[in-house]
């Protein structure tokens, strides 16, 4: 079969022309095997327990250090406002002036009265004197002589009240000059001139608060207080010593208020409405940052865990379930999936309460590379010596 053979030679050409071409395409795949059998590089921390103070974040407001609302404390006629709105004062300033001719009347009065008791008084001391020298020479009766001692005495009380009166009425008269009774910022007047204003009214003339140090007022709910004396009394956390807890503000639009503060007291009673308890920390307010009703979160430090586990918060992913985990590597260099239980980010890091020991390496980068029960190769967080330690990341902070 002669057409036959001639097809069996052409396909066995065909083979041999397509042979080196096969051969070319096995050196790719073996490019890529090698390549694939590399393991990935990750970046890791280790694992070391350390001291950590343990950060509250609570909600709060702002409140003025001192406030005073301006009243009058004599009744007239106000004829002149002494003060800028939204300006600073010192105590004594004057903000308001009332008519002051009713009073310097009243104080005239009183000064002549105490000198019509001041006459009197002389005139008595002179009569007691005579009927005294009078009874010791038994010229009158000791009757006439008790009359003028009476009389003495009645005129001295007379001018000691007179004096008084006229005390009172360099009192009022002073009282007609409105003063600041606090330093601080003065607010909107209330009254303009020609207005009449009553003695010890409830409605103010202006207010004054004191700002340039101001008070962080925030409130904590009882079980949370009462797991934080248990911690305490296990011995988990330790007490920060009074005086040197840290009180830090975050304001309403996430900044960091750079200026620390101190913790003075928190309130001995529970709030029955809220279940909360008040607390109250101490700010400097130089440039007038915070002002009163401004609503800010407080970054309260309660107590010191001695072996914290943190790490950081990019590090933490979460399961299907809505559970936090981590990826270990091991020993053998494979990746293995951890849950763990998380309590509260601080400046960045994650507190770790159970799922984590010393030692272990955690995977903080390179996540897209593996997959779990992968083998990869570990390196050191390029930022861990940074973040081990030292100060706090403020914008990290501010951003939680």
């Amino acid at each position: 079969m002669p057409g036959f053979s001639s097809r069996l030679t052409s396909v066995a050409l065909l083979i041999a022309g397509l042979s080196p071409l096969l051969g070319g395409c096995d050196e790719p795949v073996t490019a890529e095997a090698s390549i694939s059998a590399i393991p990935p590089e990750v970046s890791v921390v280790t694992v070391v327990p350390k001291p950590h103070a343990m950060v509250r974040e609570l909600p709060g407001r702002i409140a003025p250090m001192r406030v005073a609302e301006v009243r009058p404390r004599v009744s007239g006629i106000i004829t002149e406002r002494l003060f800028k709105q939204g300006s600073e004062v010192k105590a004594g300033d004057p903000l308001y002036q009332i008519d002051p001719k009713p009073f310097e009347v009243e104080l005239q009065a009183a000064e002549a009265a105490l000198a019509k008791a001041n006459a009197i008084f002389e005139q008595a001391s002179l009569q007691a004197k005579r009927i005294e020298r009078l009874t010791a020479r038994h010229a009158t009766s000791e009757v006439e002589n008790e009359k003028a001692i009476a009389a003495l005495r009645q005129a001295e009380a007379d001018v000691a009240a007179r004096k008084a009166d006229l005390a009172r009425a360099r009192l009022h008269l002073d009282y007609t000059t409105i003063r600041a009774p606090i330093d601080g910022v003065v607010g909107a007047a209330q009254v303009t001139e020609g207005a009449l204003v009553v003695q010890n009214e409830t409605a103010s003339l202006a207010t004054v608060q004191q700002l340039d140090t101001i008070y962080a007022d925030f409130t904590q709910s009882v079980s949370d207080l009462n797991s934080l004396r248990r911690a305490f009394e296990s011995g988990d956390l330790e007490r920060i010593a009074p005086g040197a807890a840290k009180v830090r503000l975050v304001l309403d639009d996430g900044a960091l208020y750079p200026l620390p503060g101190k913790f003075l007291f928190s309130e001995a009673k529970v709030d029955a409405s809220t279940g909360q308890v008040t607390l109250r920390g101490e700010f400097p307010n130089p440039k007038r940052e915070l002002l009163p009703g401004m609503y800010v979160r407080v970054l309260l430090e309660q107590g010191v865990d001695s072996d914290a586990i943190a790490v950081p918060q990019q590090a933490v992913q979460r399961d299907s379930g809505g559970g936090s985990e981590v990826f270990v590597v091991k020993d053998d260099g494979r990746v293995t999936v951890r849950p763990i239980r998380t309590v509260s980010v601080h400046y960045g890091q994650s507190m770790v309460s159970q799922g984590l020991k010393a030692g272990d390496r955690v995977v903080v980068e390179g996540f897209q590379k593996f997959t779990a029960g992968d083998k990869v190769h570990a390196v050191m967080w390029a930022e861990a010596d940074a973040s081990a330690g030292a100060v706090p990341n403020e914008t990290t902070a501010a951003q939680r």
